[in-house]
Formats: structure tokens, C-alpha cells, sequence
């Protein structure tokens, strides 16, 4: 079957394409693009044209960092369920971590991810495996049987690789099979806190958490990649020092990659002021100069991605006392708006947010992306106008730890395209 988008937006950082055009696609895969010129279909049963006018027509978004809870606590999140909120926030493939119970640190349970995801048919899964066996950063996990399973990356998310040599060794032994290493940067000496280090803890009663807890093993991981010279990628980046750290080793040449969250650049940590569980997170929101050196990290390209870290959590976790309330929010329906006011703002041009959330994350895990002729039509159709009202009980994700209920935001993915199958369309977008 062939189906033909018309008359969109085509943005696609990888071609370097930014124009009003034309896609084709065959079985799947993108037949032609033209900018500036009009295709038609071949004449057969079946053919379907979707009018884009006024729409951006772009690579399927890529979320490197997202936690879809299944095996083990399939009540917050299964992989199902977390595709759906996927699809409907406009990403056509997701990286998993792997704090699943057991933990993703065997290939059964790479597989299981796997088979899963086919099951429910809806997104690109791609599960990245464990650092360390059981997340206990005392001995490495077997990568070979790791990759061979289907795992893109490594990391112990949620805690971090304390020893030193076993994080070295883990580069070393992860570049062997291709695998990416994803780094939790925390100094756990310093984190034991439930927010922010600064006056607003102290008034609140909380205890804090300092930027260095982020920031020290940021430089650690930065050291070792340069003694390794294997590439490290950075998880949710949120302090400026942090950011400050990357930029110097990027100008010096050492391989390293970068993530920040929406909620990194959206919000600050008078978020939490009146003990808002729901926007309780590790690392916690930051300061605003924290907030504004994220933006501008993200705009010169220090920051390389934005990934969601899409945490749910059932109101078990969530409606407690602030310091025991988990840590996490939900994201995969919101980043994309939010994303987009960082362009309504100024922050970042249309190609550079496609490029932070589709093209980059792409690269980083060593996956195919872009619109050009034989590739998969992995498609992602937004309505930069849409204006709604964020109400988390209507999410697809099971869900509803989100900090940003009631916000307006604008802009919105319409359809959702994987393989050529439409796998998400807005109930308003004909």
C-alpha cells in the first residue's frame, strides 16, 4: 500500500531539510521526499493521502530514557501501556532501563522486554541491560550475551556505578560489543536528601541535596572516559556545574554525550514548595540559574538530547509524606510541548528540537533515523498550534505523577507513524 503525505513541514535535521513538501511511502518504506514539489501515487486500490498543511512532518522521536516498569510492577506501567503513551507523545522508539524486577541484567530478560514490545506492536523497544548484576555495581554483567539478546546499552539507572575501576572496566568491556554506556551521576555520600541543598529546604524542613552530588561524578565519569577513550553518555543532567564540566570536555575532545529531562528545563525547585510529591525527582529540580544553564546547554549543543525519563509511579508511591514519596515523574506525553515552547521562547529553532529529540538520541544508541529514500517510515506529524490543557487522567500511560497537570502547553503530535503504520492519530487530525 502506498500512502502519501502532502503539503507538510518536512523537518529533518539528519538531511538537512527544512521545507514544505512531499513524503511517499511504499510497504513501509519512504519511497521519495520532495521539497518544494508535489508527488502523486501511483494509481492502485488502496492508496491513502494525508494533507499535513500547516503540520511539521519529521523523524519519529526518540526517548534514550524512559521506565516502562514491566517485569515486576506492571501496576505503575507495562511495556504496553508505556508504548501507547509513547505513540501518542509522537516517539516511534524508546531506550528501557533496566531497575525491572528481576533486573534486565540477563538475556531472558532482554528478550522478554523484546517479545513484549512485539506483542503490543506499537513502538521501537530497545532495552538497554545492567551495568552490574542486581544494580549492586560489585560485578559486571555478561555483555556478549547482552547484545547478542538484543540490549543497545548499559547502565545501573536509578543508582550509580560507585567503584571507579568497575566503571572503567565497564567501558572497556561494553565498547568490545557496541554497547553505549549510560551513566547515573550521583555521589550518594552527598544525595541523602529529598530535594534541592538551599534556603527553600531549609524553610521547608527538608533535607537537601547539593548540586556536587550530580556534578562530582560527572567530571569522574568525564576522566574516565578521556583515560578509556571510550564515548560515556550522562543521564539527566541538572545543575550548571554539571553542564559546565561537559562543554570543557567536549572542547577538549573527550567522548562524551549528554541528556537532560523536560522538567529540567521547565521547571525549578519551587515546584516542590508546598511538598508537591509529584514533582520529587533524583536528581531534583534545581535552581533557576541551574534552569537557564540547561537552555542555553541545550542550545549551543553542549546537551546533546532531551529524553523524558518517563517514571510512573501508582499513588502508593506518590500520596506519602514528601521524604518517603518516590522519586520520578511521568513525561512521554509532555515533552514534546514542552519542547516546543522552548521554540516559541527562542531557545531553539524547530530543527534544533527535532535534532534534541530524534537525531541525537538516535545516533547516540548507534540506531537508523532520518527521512531519506529506502529508510523505515518512522514518522512522527505535529500540530505546532494545537493548544490543550495537560489532564493526566487522560493519559495513555497507567500513570499520573506528572507535575505539569493544568498547564496550557501548545503543539502536539497528531499521528504517530512506525513502519508505515499508523500507530497513533489525534482525534482531531482527519
Amino acid at each position: 500500500m502506498q500512502t502519501l503525505i502532502k503539503n507538510g513541514r518536512i523537518i529533518d535535521p539528519r538531511q538537512g531539510i527544512d521545507g514544505i513538501g512531499d513524503i511517499l511511502i511504499e510497504s513501509g518504506v519512504i519511497e521519495s521526499v520532495a521539497i518544494g514539489c508535489s508527488l502523486e501515487p501511483d494509481r492502485v486500490a488502496g492508496s491513502r493521502i494525508i494533507d499535513a498543511e500547516g503540520k511539521w512532518v519529521c523523524p519519529g522521536l526518540v526517548d534514550m530514557h524512559v521506565h516502562f516498569r514491566e517485569p515486576g510492577e506492571e501496576y505503575k506501567e507495562t511495556i504496553e501501556t508505556g508504548a501507547r503513551a509513547a505513540v501518542a507523545g509522537g516517539f516511534t522508539a524508546v531506550c528501557t532501563m533496566p531497575n525491572t524486577i528481576p533486573v534486565n541484567d540477563c538475556a531472558e530478560v532482554t528478550r522478554f522486554i523484546i517479545e513484549q514490545a512485539g506483542s503490543a506492536d506499537l513502538v521501537r523497544v530497545y532495552p538497554a541491560a545492567a551495568i552490574s548484576r542486581g544494580l549492586e555495581g560489585k560485578q559486571l554483567c555478561e555483555y556478549g550475551e547482552l547484545a547478542e539478546a538484543g540490549a543497545v546499552a548499559v547502565t545501573d539507572d536509578g543508582r550509580p556505578v560507585g567503584n571507579s575501576l568497575l566503571m572503567r572496566r565497564a567501558l572497556e568491556y561494553a565498547s568490545a560489543f557496541g554497547l553505549k554506556v549510560i551513566s547515573h551521576c550521583e555521589e550518594t555520600s552527598l544525595s541523602a536528601g529529598a530535594m534541592n541543598e538551599g534556603a527553600l529546604a531549609t524553610r521547608m524542613g527538608v533535607p537537601g541535596i547539593p548540586c556536587a552530588a550530580e556534578s562530582v561524578m560527572v567530571m569522574r565519569d568525564i576522566a574516565l572516559a578521556r583515560l578509556t577513550g571510550v564515548p560515556v553518555h550522562i543521564a539527566h543532567v541538572s545543575t550548571s556545574e554539571s553542564v559546565a564540566a561537559i562543554r570543557r570536555a567536549k572542547e577538549d575532545q573527550v567522548p562524551v554525550t549528554a541528556e537532560t529531562a523536560p522538567h529540567y528545563f521547565s521547571l525549578t525547585e519551587e515546584a516542590v514548595k508546598d511538598y508537591a510529591t509529584h514533582a520529587k525527582m533524583n536528581p531534583p529540580l534545581r535552581a533557576e540559574h541551574d534552569r537557564r544553564a540547561i537552555c542555553q546547554a541545550l542550545a549551543d549543543g553542549t546537551l546533546d538530547a532531551i529524553a523524558t525519563d518517563h517514571a510512573p509511579h501508582s499513588q502508593l508511591e506518590k500520596l506519602v509524606e514528601f521524604e518517603l514519596a518516590a522519586n520520578g515523574v511521568i513525561g512521554l506525553e509532555t515533552s514534546l510541548p514542552l519542547g516546543l515552547k522552548l521554540v516559541a521562547d527562542g531557545v531553539l529553532s524547530p530543527s534544533q528540537l527535532i535534532e534534541r529529540m530524534s537525531t541525537a538520541p538516535a545516533r547516540i544508541l548507534g540506531l537508523s533515523s532520518g527521512m531519506r529514500r529506502g529508510s523505515a517510515a518512522d514518522i512522527v506529524i505535529i500540530d505546532p498550534e494545537l493548544e490543550f490543557t495537560v489532564v493526566a487522567e487522560q493519559f495513555e500511560s497507567k500513570a499520573r505523577n506528572t507535575p505539569f497537570e493544568g498547564w496550557t502547553l501548545k503543539g502536539k503530535a497528531v499521528l504517530t507513524m512506525v513502519g508505515g503504520k499508523t500507530v497513533y492519530r489525534h482525534p482531531d487530525f482527519s
